[in-house]
């Protein structure tokens, strides 16, 4: 770490308890649209809004965020982010109706858009290369469990609950969190806290920081592999707990439990991360995680049991973290520089992504199936793993 000792030793646990809450905020609507379809009286495809709305929020507002982390710090931006994501998730707890649910998620994906990639810039800001993806992958278990955390609660408040009490907790939960990181804060060294003073109006100076990371064809490289990511894993992600309920009868609640795997297969990833980057390498790494990943989503969609759904949600979490923080590694050095924006622009594309994938799966899901949403989720992650596996070994 770069002058780790003088960096207090819950920083990196602090972050990784609001990557919790963003994850959590995230996928907590997941089990529960046919809830909200049901409860809204609105089709599923429409219900699907609430996450799309979050996700589109959350990429539109990194390009936001990223030059603002680089201004005024990263770790304050962070802390006042996660405030914010307190009155948001009270928003969506309070929410009349579904209209005024959507314009709440959106808010709430506006506000949470800081706390990752920011939290990831930071951590390539103090912590050397050669021990960045480690780190990162402990510090991303936060987010890993938030997932888990938000499809398991999602299903139980769908059918045992009111759907609006998660959120209450949430709110609660980033009041805290948000205490913690302004504490934290001040008694960062002046090195952890540092800012990019920057010339102009923002507005330009926001366009010539996004310009200079894409000036890199490696960037756009990377930009485009995660934005392709989010739209076929997320996109079918987003329809497993729908799946098992619809096509095999299984409870939200039990349906919740089961994508909780998701989560700990990557967990497992993040324990083993230092011995899979040695033994495999980046271009391993992010071949055997996307077939992995891939195979996965096949088996849960064409299995005739949901029992099937047991190791596919898990081997889908190991595979899926393995590509993604291969692709998170790669963009803390797309541009040193202005490190800030290029994680930024890089989740961007990632939630983007997402809220193409989520939109396009309701609409599939409506007119076909939850069955082919996920066959071809599977299909689209093994083509571009392979892919960006094959540019990464003519890049060495």
């Amino acid at each position: 770490m770069k002058h780790a000792t003088s960096i207090p030793s819950t920083a990196v646990l602090a972050l990784s308890l609001a990557a919790f809450g963003s994850g959590m905020s995230l996928r907590l609507t997941d089990a529960q649209l046919p809830r909200l379809a049901a409860d809204f009286g609105v089709s599923l495809a429409s219900a699907s809004y609430v996450i799309t709305c979050f996700s589109v929020a959350y990429g539109v507002s990194q390009l936001f965020f990223g030059p603002l982390g680089d201004r005024f710090g990263k770790y304050l931006v962070i802390a006042w982010a996660s405030a914010c994501c307190a009155i948001t998730a009270l928003l969506c707890s309070i929410a009349p109706n579904f209209p005024s649910l959507l314009a709440a998620r959106f808010l709430a994906g506006a506000t949470a858009a800081a706390l990752i990639p920011l939290s990831m810039a930071w951590i390539g800001d103090v912590i050397a290369y050669e021990e960045r993806q480690p780190v990162l992958a402990r510090f991303l278990i936060g987010q890993i469990l938030g997932v888990s955390a938000g499809v398991f609660v999602g299903g139980m408040a769908a059918d045992y609950l009111n759907w609006r009490i998660p959120f209450l907790g949430i709110a609660i939960g980033f009041v805290l969190i948000s205490l913690k990181l302004f504490s934290l804060n001040k008694r960062l060294p002046e090195h952890a806290r540092q800012t990019v003073q920057g010339e102009g109006a923002a507005v330009r100076r926001m366009m010539r920081e996004f310009s200079q990371v894409l000036s890199g064809r490696w960037a756009r490289v990377v930009l485009a592999t995660v934005f392709l990511e989010g739209l076929f894993l997320y996109g079918a992600f987003a329809f497993i707990a729908t799946h098992v309920h619809v096509v095999h009868g299984l409870p939200l609640s039990r349906a919740g439990l089961l994508v909780m795997l998701f989560g700990f297969g990557g967990v497992l990833f993040a324990t083993a991360a230092r011995l899979l980057v040695r033994r495999l390498g980046e271009a391993g790494l992010t071949l055997w995680g996307g077939m992995i990943a891939a195979l996965s989503l096949l088996g849960i969609g064409v299995g005739p049991h949901w029992i099937w759904a047991l190791p596919g949600c898990f081997f889908a979490g190991v595979g899926f973290y393995m590509l993604h923080n291969t692709l998170q590694i790669n963009a803390t050095q797309m541009a040193p520089e202005r490190r800030g924006a290029a994680v930024s622009a890089f989740a961007s594309c990632f939630f983007i992504g997402q809220s193409v994938g989520v939109g396009l799966a309701g609409l599939l899901a409506d007119y076909s199936s939850t069955t082919t949403v996920l066959i071809l989720g599977a299909v689209g992650l093994l083509t571009l793993s392979l892919n960006f596996s094959r540019l990464q070994r003519k890049k060495l």
